[in-house]
């Protein structure tokens, strides 16, 4: 019996290409590539991740953190960026990659994917696809078998591991058959589309676009801190504001102990200094701005250090 090491993101595509496969007698072990700006959520709270494995009947899954190789693709990706910051072939090619050195850890015999042609314009027209495949050299280990049959039979398919006629043909950015086929499996709950990639929001990926043209500092804890608060970057320091008490507590977490953090004495945003130096009553007149209480009190109000 055949094993295949699937990326996953846990969307309805990477989902029914596993489920394609396994149909065929494949054991499917699915893979989950982190960084803060995808996937997460997982990382923080594992169990729904594992849980969802399970019950699609996978042989196991697995998460695995790549923040620290993806920041520096992310600084200059050669083959660029999408909408915003998204630096998706490049980042598709580094998973790939990932994922064909762990072929011999698993006992693996293949990878898949639940790429399909022309749902996205930039990673997955037929030339991104040709440039990922070659670029990650997977040519002998890559199978998609949502639109195999549009492609030219893989090496996989040769070898006889898994059967071409019963593969897809599916493309484009509509998701009916898609939709249809979760119904002929059974699926209870249909996710939505699963790209999920922060770097596609227009505020953060804009965010993430200046930091990296002024040559920003850039590291794992300012990659999480990138995907919320309220950013200041100016040309002397960059700041960042909590929003509301969720966001203050987030920050504390991941900036406690790495970066200055101060707030009011009455209650207020969180603030972070990232980079650069601010005088303490500029720094408190910034948070007495974003902290309504404290505009009709400012005889009252100090600026503590945490």
């Amino acid at each position: 019996m055949p094993t295949a090491l699937l990326l996953f993101s846990g969307g309805l595509d990477s989902i029914l290409a596993g489920l394609v496969l396994k149909k065929q007698g494949v054991k499917i072990i699915a893979l989950k590539f982190i960084t803060p700006f995808f996937g997460f959520k997982d990382w923080e709270e594992p169990q729904s991740f594992y849980k969802k494995v399970e019950e699609l009947g996978f042989e196991k899954g697995i998460l695995l953190n790549i923040t620290e190789e993806f920041l520096e693709i992310l600084k200059n990706p050669k083959y660029g960026f999408g909408s915003y910051a998204n630096p998706c072939i490049d980042c598709k090619i580094l998973m790939l990659k990932k994922t064909k050195n762990l072929l011999n850890d698993f006992q693996a015999d293949f990878l898949a994917t639940g790429e399909v042609i022309r749902q996205r314009p930039m990673s997955q027209n037929k030339w991104a696809l040709e440039i990922i495949k070659k670029e990650s050299e997977t040519e002998e280990f890559l199978v998609r078998p949502l639109s195999a049959k549009l492609l030219a039979p893989s090496e996989v398919e040769k070898k006889g591991l898994i059967k071409r006629e019963e593969l897809l043909d599916l493309s484009g950015r509509k998701r009916q058959k898609q939709f249809e086929l979760a119904k002929t499996f059974g699926l209870k709950q249909i996710p939505t589309p699963a790209g999920g990639c922060l770097l596609c929001d227009p505020q953060i990926g804009r965010r993430v676009l200046k930091v990296l043209k002024e040559k920003r500092m850039l590291n794992y804890e300012i990659a999480q801190l990138l995907t919320f608060g309220r950013h200041l970057i100016e040309k002397d320091y960059w700041l960042i504001l909590g929003r509301n008490e969720k966001e203050n507590e987030k920050i504390k977490k991941i900036a406690y102990g790495n970066y200055p953090l101060f707030t009011l004495n009455i209650p207020s945003p969180v603030a972070v200094l990232i980079e650069g130096t601010i005088f303490p009553e500029e720094l408190k007149s910034i948070l007495i701005k974003y902290t309504k209480k404290a505009q009709f009190q400012t005889e009252k109000v100090e600026l503590n250090p945490l």
